[in-house]
């Protein structure tokens, strides 16, 4: 059929068909007939795209640092990018009459390196090269909300910070000066291994005073208790024996006591019997002798009469001529004495 033609696009492009000025069909994957001479088409692909970039900005201390990375975006919005960029189409050839869909990638990443350069340029050379995680972050965060990027309905889905490169001599001053801070670092853990194994040495040598200290006083204490019972034995003892001497002092005087009542009683009894002794004699002395002798014979022995009457004899010897005494009695006499 002269002038009408078939046209079929991938499932990964969005196809508006433009007739006149005016939108006739649009979507995704179509396939139609349409007339070449009047029909236009704008084909917006709608898979995701990655754009590599690599561009050198001046750090916050004046250092010249390469980024390299990749930035991956789709077409979220079709209408929003078709009024913005020509993606148009020949209808005959069906390719791009415009170079804009190629520079759209170039137009992000430029995005992108304005967005970096203000990042890097609020940091330090060693902060980035230590923090490019955080670098990333910010960029994506930064441009994802780009007013112009969401103008022309682009979503970017991800970032990539491949690499954050100084140039070459700062690079070797770097690696100089890591070298130099690893070396000394070895040294402080060659230090700090002798330090600590002198501390533990420390430690042990401190743990064996103190072990010998606390062992000391163990013994100290032992041997003050030693000293404290031994104290309260002789203590007890002094106790002990004042009690004794307290007792025994108690005892003497009772017995002194004793002693002073019995030879009260002694002297009572005395001065009584004296007393007794003393009435009998007066009672004696006014009785006539012959009388109290008859009175006492009454209860004399033989040996005692007969002596009385011996003594009876002797006293009136001048007036006895001549005494015989028997043999008999004599010898009764001398078997009472023995």
């Amino acid at each position: 059929m002269f002038g009408f033609k078939f046209a079929k696009f991938d499932p990964s492009n969005y196809v508006f068909v433009v007739k006149n000025g005016k939108t006739i069909k649009e979507g995704q994957g179509l396939s139609f007939w349409y007339f070449a001479p009047s029909t236009s088409f704008i084909l917006i692909p709608i898979e995701s795209t990655s754009a590599p970039f690599i561009f050198e900005e001046i750090s916050s201390d004046y250092q010249t640092i390469s980024i390299q990375g990749e930035i991956i975006f789709k077409i979220s919005d079709t209408k929003k990018i078709k009024d913005q960029i020509n993606f148009s189409i020949d209808s005959k050839s069906l390719s791009y009459i415009s170079d804009d869909p190629e520079k759209l990638g170039q137009r992000i990443v430029n995005i992108i390196k304005t967005i970096a350069k203000k990042e890097i340029e609020q940091r330090t050379l060693k902060e980035l090269l230590r923090s490019a995680d955080q670098l990333k972050k910010s960029i994506t965060i930064n441009t994802q909300s780009d007013e112009y990027i969401n103008s022309i309905g682009i979503q970017i889905t991800n970032i990539n910070v491949l690499a954050i490169n100084p140039t070459k001599d700062t690079s070797r001053a770097l690696e100089a000066e890591t070298r130099e801070r690893i070396l000394k670092e070895a040294d402080d853990a060659i230090y700090e291994r002798r330090n600590f194994a002198v501390e533990q040495e420390r430690k042990i040598k401190e743990n064996e005073l103190n072990t010998e200290i606390a062992i000391e006083a163990k013994k100290r204490q032992i041997r003050e208790t030693q000293m404290e019972a031994e104290k309260s034995i002789k203590e007890k003892e002094r106790e002990l024996v004042a009690d004794e001497t307290a007792f025994k002092i108690d005892q003497e005087k009772e017995n002194a006591l004793l002693v002073e009542l019995s030879v009260k009683n002694k002297k009572m009894e005395a001065d009584s019997k004296a007393y007794a002794i003393e009435c009998l004699m007066k009672t004696i002395s006014s009785v006539p002798s012959e009388t109290l002798r008859v009175i006492s014979m009454s209860g004399y022995k033989a040996d005692q009469m007969i002596a009385t009457a011996f003594e009876g004899l002797a006293k009136n010897a001048e007036k006895i001529g001549e005494l015989n005494i028997s043999p008999e009695l004599l010898s009764s006499l001398l078997k009472e004495k023995k």
